[in-house]
């Protein structure tokens, strides 16, 4: 306790030294230029007192109060937060350019051995060449329809499943939908499901989303960062990072020492092949390669997992939605325990506006990934400096009363023209983000989100279990880099049979 307090009192003048250094540093910033407005921070921390566990709300609210384009000081960082189209449209459009790396904190550095992935890289032609890696020999159009077979067989697997539970049975469908997801991903990039090591899967996973979206003290007062050492948060990381190492190289670790023909290659045999190239030594490191496989396990898993979660949600909650969805497919694949096949999904307009509906109102990471500025940027007749942090508000834009009739109910009719898509062309809806930093996997998740849930309605009724009415049936958040259902979600499967 003594030890504390002298180190406190020690601290006292060093911490007043830095924040004059900081307020001059901040006045001598404002002459490049106008910046936008900044709501009243405390010394030192700025504005990170007003960040909750929810951080897209926290940046909402501020928002609501101050405008939709704001400047923050989260610490000794300046932070850019953008909650309108117009201004959306600046940053990941006409200077994506100028918007389109990424800053590194301290879980990226240390889970994705220094940003070395796809998701969180800085922008440039290393960047570039992972990414065109991961597209070309996993996640193009033409990937993705080969990935056709893959997909129909683990949602036969997934209907067989609640099906083996007996008609009118309560189901956790949260384990259900997740284990669907982490088996399409495991088969298409590892060429096999992992029933043994799913759960572990699941853990890490998890993991990483808490952990990617925490706020380590040392990111944003670096003089402080020992406090993330003395509460644990590194030792976390690095915890976290060590049960990924061990996982990913036994997944390696197999793949080299098994022969492959070229039809039956997946995506860690491809891997492993261009390593050997010695063009692409440098390129692909062991470690590197691990970096790319913890982006596409922990991405291509929850995105379509959490997303189907909360479609089920709402579309239980809401049985005129439900039933209006069940007619539709069920006209067009008709009864008799047949399987939806993906040819007949572009006769389901209803469904593609179900599965959008779900992405305005819970969009998986609600706030795209962070964006740094390479170089000063005009942003709505404003001056944005270079390395300001830049944080895209999808959760707030897809809720605003000025963008969207009736913003907080579930209405799925509102897409039904098909005029708004996912391509980022429409900045009021940008799920997967916008510009050259786009979700890669967009193609893939779509195709598994529609067949899987065009399937679950056609196959089943859906109903609450026993006892419980809409009203209690929660739809709260947990935090998290993507933002899922809190709790499990727990429904009753009525088999029909046309």
């Amino acid at each position: 306790m003594e030890f504390e307090s002298v180190s406190l009192f020690l601290l006292i003048p060093l911490l007043l030294l830095l924040f004059v250094i900081l307020q001059v540093k901040r006045k001598s910033s404002s002459s490049h230029g106008d910046l936008p407005p900044s709501p009243p921070g405390l010394p030192l921390v700025g504005n990170l007192h007003q960040i909750g566990p929810f951080i897209h709300k926290s940046l909402a609210a501020l928002s609501n109060r101050h405008g939709p384009l704001i400047l923050l000081r989260l610490g000794c960082v300046p932070t850019l937060v953008v909650s309108s189209p117009d201004a959306a449209r600046d940053v990941l459009r006409t200077h994506d350019h100028i918007c389109a790396s990424r800053p590194a904190t301290t879980a990226t550095r240390i889970l994705l051995d220094g940003c070395n992935d796809v998701a969180f890289a800085p922008y440039g032609d290393e960047w570039k060449q992972r990414r065109r890696i991961c597209t070309l020999h996993l996640l193009s159009s033409k990937m993705v329809q080969s990935y056709a077979l893959v997909r129909e067989q683990e949602v036969a697997a997934m209907v067989a499943a609640i099906c083996s539970r007996g008609s009118e049975a309560e189901i956790d469908m949260s384990a259900v939908l997740f284990a669907f997801s982490n088996d399409i991903l495991c088969r298409v990039v590892t060429g096999k499901k992992f029933e043994e090591r799913k759960w572990l899967f699941s853990e890490l996973i998890s993991e990483n989303s808490m952990l990617l979206a925490k706020i380590y003290i040392g990111d944003y007062l670096p003089w402080l960062g020992w406090v993330d050492w003395l509460l644990g948060n590194v030792a976390r990381v690095k915890k976290s990072l060590k049960r990924w190492d061990d996982l990913l190289n036994q997944v390696i670790q197999e793949h080299a020492e098994q022969v492959s023909s070229d039809d039956e290659k997946d995506f860690v045999d491809v891997l492993i092949s261009l390593q050997k190239d010695p063009v692409m030594e440098s390129i692909l490191t062991p470690e590197i390669i691990k970096a790319l496989l913890q982006d596409m396990f922990a991405a291509g898993t929850e995105t379509s997992y959490i997303t189907l979660e909360w479609a089920m949600a709402e579309l239980v909650r809401n049985p005129i939605k439900m039933q209006k969805l069940q007619d539709q497919v069920r006209s067009v694949a008709g009864g008799g325990g047949k399987m939806v096949k993906e040819e007949e999904l572009c006769q389901m307009p209803y469904l593609k506006a179900v599965i959008k509906e779900t992405f305005r109102m819970h969009p998986p990471v609600p706030l795209l990934l962070p964006r740094e500025l390479l170089e000063d940027c005009p942003v709505q007749g404003y001056n944005i400096l270079k390395k300001t942090r830049l944080f895209v508000n999808a959760w707030a834009m897809g809720r605003d009363p000025k963008y969207w009739e009736a913003p907080l109910e579930f209405q799925p009719e509102r897409f039904i023209d098909g005029e708004v898509e996912f391509t980022g062309n429409d900045p009021r809806f940008i799920p997967f983000g916008a510009g050259r930093r786009i979700c890669p996997g967009l193609n893939f998740a779509i195709a598994s989100l529609e067949l899987a849930l065009a399937n679950l309605v056609h196959r089943f009724d859906w109903g609450l279990p026993a006892g419980l009415s809409r009203e209690e049936f929660g739809m709260e958040e947990v935090a998290g880099l993507l933002v899922r259902r809190e709790g499990r979600l727990h429904v009753v499967a009525k088999t029909w049979d046309g």
